[in-house]
């Protein structure tokens, strides 16, 4: 079993309406010393996780690609010197396309970077527009077109569906152009409101209506139907994939395999306990910089919310569990429901069940 590194880059151009993740426009005058705290982290643990192999590595956000490609080069190459990453992983970057050009992307695949995902989201400007995005479509076909010719061979887009504004036929024309790129892996996900974020306080007030579940299910249908149709296999809920190109890192999330987590808010896992650096990259700076892990929580599972998580992984990823495991009329409800199938001794979520997913575990651990 391998472990996945993954190092967190608060930084972005500006900051989206609906984000809630960990990220921060105006801190840019931070990146070198940013950089700088990463190295001395990986420092802080690299004895820890000796004879760990690294199968993976994911530089996330935020926007890593803010960061000058220079540094970006460097900090991986620090990295491997600090942990056991094999010759072969699987080395992601996430990259907003206004902040990537083709000597960027160039520079990226010298510097050991195997894997790109972009954060395209829509190709209906209104849709960009309702979440507060950027860029255009045009930036996305362009910087998709500049990975290509930089030689990228490996390119996953992002996606998310129902936001204000968008019909079922603007998300199909959204797929279709997608599916028309080519890239060998996509993510879709449903938007969520999450109430601290601004778009979060106009859904409350009333400004911006919420998204409505019945829609974003109908796209969720489509965006099974139209992947699947374009050879891209359904392996995870909101992921789809080329044969042979899943995202190696997040199974290892989804797998329960151990992983360390660099940076402002990064989390970690190994030995069923949890820990997180703190958030605020001002106080991650300072605890790094006076030698001291930026440990911020940590949490120990108990069997209980251990089986619970085991249950909800396995059926996020499609594995399912085994016939044998759940009591027989409790499987035979769902199985009536048209929530779960049998496949190869396991039950599995079908694409309906997806959508169900909470319900489906608490009753099948109930």
């Amino acid at each position: 079993m391998t472990a996945g590194l993954y190092v967190h880059v608060p930084f972005c151009l500006t900051r989206c309406g609906y984000c809630d993740f960990n990220a921060y426009a105006g801190l840019g005058h931070l990146a070198s010393r940013y950089v700088g705290a990463l190295e001395a982290e990986a420092g802080l643990w690299a004895e820890d996780w000796r004879g760990e192999r690294f199968g993976s590595v994911f530089l996330g956000g935020g926007t890593p690609t803010t960061l000058d490609q220079g540094d970006l080069g460097n900090l991986l190459a620090h990295l491997r010197e600090r942990f056991d990453v094999e010759p072969g992983a699987e080395v992601t970057i996430e990259a907003n396309p206004d902040t990537v050009d083709a000597a960027k992307l160039a520079a990226l695949l010298a510097a050991g970077f195997t894997r790109l995902s972009m954060g395209a989201q829509s190709f209906d400007q209104r849709v960009l527009d309702a979440l507060e995005r950027v860029h255009g479509p045009a930036a996305v076909r362009r910087a998709f077109a500049a990975a290509r010719a930089a030689g990228h061979t490996n390119v996953n887009l992002d996606l998310i569906y129902g936001a204000n504004g968008e019909t079922l036929a603007s998300w199909r024309a959204t797929l279709e152009e997608t599916i028309a790129l080519g890239p060998e892996h996509v993510s879709a996900y449903a938007l969520t409101i999450e109430p601290a974020t601004p778009l979060g306080r106009k859904v409350g007030s009333g400004l911006v209506p919420a998204p409505d579940p019945d829609l974003q299910a109908d796209m969720f249908e489509l965006a099974c139907e139209l992947l699947g149709e374009a050879g891209y296999l359904h392996y995870e809920v909101s992921n789809w994939a080329l044969p042979g190109f899943e995202c190696r890192h997040n199974l290892g999330y989804w797998r329960k395999q151990p992983y360390l987590g660099l940076g402002a808010g990064a989390h970690s896992f190994r030995d069923r306990s949890r820990w997180w650096n703190v958030r605020p990259p001002g106080e991650y700076l300072d605890m790094v910089e006076s030698g001291v892990r930026p440990i911020g929580g940590e949490e120990r599972l108990s069997p209980k919310d251990e089986r619970l998580e085991e249950v909800f992984l396995k059926l996020r990823i499609l594995e399912g569990v085994p016939v044998t495991s759940v009591a027989t009329d409790v499987a035979s409800g769902f199985l009536e429901q048209g929530l779960l199938c049998r496949r190869n001794g396991h039950l599995v979520p079908t694409e309906r069940g997806m959508l169900l997913l909470n319900e489906l575990v608490l009753g099948l651990t109930g």
